[in-house]
């Protein structure tokens, strides 16, 4: 394990791996790269025990950004996502002001570190925030990092009376699952995001208690927004900053 730089990194970033092929080792490089400006920032990759070889891959990627401090970490089984993340929270610098929780399967922007950090340090009353989550496949913003709680109004328009919210797309009260009757090209709180990319106040994740470890895969992240907004915290979507997400790869889906 690789020893702390003396300044304290003002952001962690977690990825929890479970056989992403050469998608991990895609989202390290793309990481890697980042143009940071003054910020220096620790990366966590914590494996959860793996079959295939993403993890050892990864590792052999030579990091010659003097702002990022790459550290490997093995999970002794497959604890799922959620006390996946919790593990790997414990070895990072306690001291970083945010944390970003990161799917393998995504890359990021060489700007994306630095307009999320940047977005969070300008505007104090953001608690959590996600970014501008472009879909891999579609090009288009993945609409699980824009929704509303799954309510069961939200939930019945959605997938028993999907036409209603095609009828009358700027309707609040049809589009309430994905929150499409808002603009996805302006800053605007949200419920409700998608775990692949998710930022917080290293503060608000201690006062939630970070992740919900009864839930194994699926579901943590709606879990942990609720319990954002059960605290009156904000969670933001910024779309200032983006990502790609190679979606269904960390389920093996």
């Amino acid at each position: 394990m690789k020893i702390l730089p003396k300044n304290n990194p003002i952001l962690t970033v977690i990825i929890v791996n479970y056989n992403s092929g050469i998608y991990l080792s895609q989202c390290v490089s793309s990481l890697v790269s980042s143009s940071l400006g003054n910020y220096s920032l620790e990366v966590i990759i914590a494996d959860n025990a793996s079959t295939d070889a993403s993890f050892l891959n990864a590792q052999k990627i030579n990091n010659q950004n003097p702002k990022i401090n790459l550290i490997f970490y093995s999970l002794p089984k497959n604890l799922g996502f959620s006390a996946g993340n919790n593990q790997a929270l414990k070895k990072s610098n306690s001291n970083s002001k945010y944390v970003l929780f990161l799917n393998p399967d995504t890359t990021v922007e060489t700007d994306t570190f630095k307009k999320m950090i940047d977005f969070f340090e300008h505007h104090r009353e953001v608690d959590a925030a996600t970014c501008n989550l472009i879909l891999a496949l579609s090009g288009q913003t993945q609409p699980e990092s824009h929704r509303g709680f799954p309510t069961p109004w939200n939930a019945f328009c959605h997938f028993f009376a999907s036409p209603l919210p095609k009828l009358f797309p700027k309707s609040k009260f049809f589009n309430g699952y994905f929150l499409g009757h808002l603009d996805f090209r302006k800053t605007q709180k949200i419920d409700a995001c998608v775990g692949a990319f998710l930022m917080l106040k290293r503060e608000v994740g201690e006062t939630i208690n970070w992740w919900n470890e009864k839930y194994f895969f699926y579901g943590e992240d709606l879990d942990l927004c609720w319990q954002l907004k059960k605290h009156g915290f904000s969670l933001y979507f910024y779309p200032g900053a983006k990502a790609t997400h190679y979606q269904g790869i960390s389920s093996g889906i």
